[in-house]
């Protein structure tokens, strides 16, 4: 099955993975011979951004800071 990996072989190897997914690839990852997760492509057509903190500033805003302005509230 060219659709079982090896958790090793995904870190490694992210990119490579990363461009055969954004194809519709799936992938089983197997870590000592047990298939622990499956990844693969999100359902952009379900997907619904609620909100995009890039939009505040460019490169997002950190959770513990998100946190502290929430608290405040």
């Amino acid at each position: 099955m060219d659709n079982v990996i090896g958790l090793k072989e995904l870190r490694e190897n992210l990119g490579k993975y990363e461009k055969k997914i954004k194809t519709g690839r799936s992938f089983i990852v197997m870590k000592r011979s047990k298939p622990i997760f499956t990844i693969g492509p999100v359902d952009t057509e379900e997907w619904e951004t609620v909100i995009d903190f890039t939009k505040f500033r460019k490169g997002g805003i950190p959770a513990s800071e998100l946190i502290e302005m929430l608290k405040n509230l």
